[in-house]
């Protein structure tokens, strides 16, 4: 008599964790992409900002260093993932890559609270930049299709860091929107105080993110064991 017993599908496993692995390498990819051009976003809008005396574009130029750090944390936690490093120690890079966006998010809430306080009382009016309008209107259009790969392969690889990447990424589609406005306002309404007004905007979600990231990253647990 034939004895049928099940055997487990180790091709199946073999299948998800290749599928797992590329989906990781993919996203990874994504985060690289966002590094490059988060660096070309500073560049451009600090340089902008500084030499027209735009509050809001400093601001959303410090806001992008912020979203560097976010990117090349995000890489070398998706690198560990890739080359399958224990979960301690990718509980370990969560916890550093958390606690540093915190205090680069606190420095930056500092930062856009004297830039644009200042210009408040100085009433110093910015002057127009090509430039700066240049990236931002460019920005329109790249962060929506970083947001979605960020979204996309976190869906597939089951990774909540980057489907929260994603929705940050989003987020500064707004900001890119409310620094617009002001530059706008300023320019062709000749409201001097929209300027920095729009920098102040910023300041909510940045300071959120800061209070968010630390409370993540204190809840990290890197000596957990499974159950």
């Amino acid at each position: 008599m034939e004895n049928n017993r099940e055997t487990p599908n180790t091709n199946d496993d073999q299948t998800n964790d290749t599928n797992n692995v590329q989906g990781i390498r993919r996203g990874r990819y994504v985060e690289i992409t966002s590094l490059i051009y988060n660096i070309t976003e500073v560049a451009i809008s600090l340089t902008a900002g500084f030499a027209t005396g735009s509050s809001a574009l400093v601001s959303w130029g410090v806001d992008s260093i912020v979203e560097c750090n976010s990117a090349a944390f995000m890489i070398w936690r998706l690198h560990g993932e890739e080359k399958g490093i224990s979960d301690r120690e990718v509980r370990k890079r969560k916890m550093i890559a958390l606690s540093v966006l915190s205090a680069a998010f606190t420095i930056a809430v500092l930062f856009i609270c004297y830039e644009a306080i200042s210009k408040l009382i100085s009433q110093e009016t910015a002057s127009l930049s090509w430039w700066g309008i240049g990236i931002l209107l460019v920005s329109l259009v790249v962060n929506p299709m970083l947001a979605w790969g960020k979204y996309h392969y976190g869906k597939q690889t089951d990774s909540p860091s980057l489907k929260y990447d994603a929705i940050d990424t989003m987020i500064c589609e707004y900001q890119t929107i409310v620094v617009l406005i002001g530059i706008g306002l300023v320019q062709w309404q000749g409201w001097w105080w929209a300027d920095p007004v729009a920098a102040l905007l910023i300041v909510p979600y940045v300071a959120w993110e800061a209070y968010e990231a630390g409370r993540d990253a204190w809840a990290v647990d890197v000596d957990q064991t499974e159950d």
